[in-house]
């Protein structure tokens, strides 16, 4: 017959007693950590358990929120419209300037013309009416008629 079947009569097991035992005493440091460069290499952090395991992983930082951008008082686009002005303003202004210049320039440039006209006339008309005046000791030559043929003057 099968022990299922068997009435009323006990099945004797044996009976295990459990005493919780007191972990060892930790050891006095975690082994050491390597310092490394901060965004190289994550850091490696081991922890010995009390029962001698030694259990190594990579540290996890918690992740933070993206900061929020505080709203500027002034938008962007008064900003670079306020700048553009500015700059416009700058090059009118250089504008004027180098336009004046090159009007100076010119005035001035005309006035040397005008200048070396007068004075290189003036001497010419010392020239001239200085001659007429007076006879020079040098040789006067008249010409009345003059033939020119092939490049040769005949007179």
């Amino acid at each position: 017959m099968y022990p299922e079947h068997t009435p009323h009569v006990p099945v004797q097991r044996a009976v295990e007693v459990h005493q919780p035992s007191p972990y060892p005493p930790a050891l006095p440091a975690p082994a050491p950590v390597v310092p490394v460069q901060p965004n190289a290499v994550p850091t490696v952090a081991s922890i010995v358990l009390p029962d001698g395991h030694v259990v190594t992983g990579y540290a996890i930082n918690p992740a933070q929120p993206e900061p929020i951008a505080a709203k500027p008082a002034v938008s962007r686009t008064a900003v670079n419209v306020a700048l553009g002005g500015a700059g416009f303003l700058a090059v009118c202004g250089g504008l004027v300037l180098l336009t004046s210049f090159i009007a100076a320039l010119t005035a001035f440039i005309t006035q040397l013309i005008i200048l070396a006209a007068v004075i290189f006339g003036g001497w010419i008309a010392v020239q001239i009416f200085s001659t007429r005046g007076h006879r020079s000791a040098g040789t006067t030559v008249n010409i009345r008629k003059a033939v020119i043929k092939r490049n040769h003057f005949h007179g």
